[in-house]
């Protein structure tokens, strides 16, 4: 059974999030010496668990097609 991933973290620069394992960043286990995985709050921001959402509602408003892609920078004349 998988750990519960913490959400928010009060030191994540301490741990790698990469595996199940949650090493210290300075002893990594799995990882044979390789940088440390950051956990998401590092990365997105204390926000994060909406990002997902926001996403979800951008996506949704979106004016492509399904298999479609978005057009980029349009000008309209």
């Amino acid at each position: 059974m998988a750990k519960r991933f913490p959400t928010n973290p009060s030191h994540p620069e301490r741990i790698c999030w990469g595996c199940d394992l949650y090493c210290p960043a300075k002893a990594l286990a799995c990882g044979n010496g390789a940088d440390r995985t950051m956990h998401p709050v590092e990365l997105f921001g204390e926000d994060w668990e909406q990002l997902d959402d926001h996403l979800d509602a951008t996506m949704a408003t979106s004016h492509a097609a399904p298999g479609q892609e978005m057009p980029l920078n349009q000008k309209s004349e």
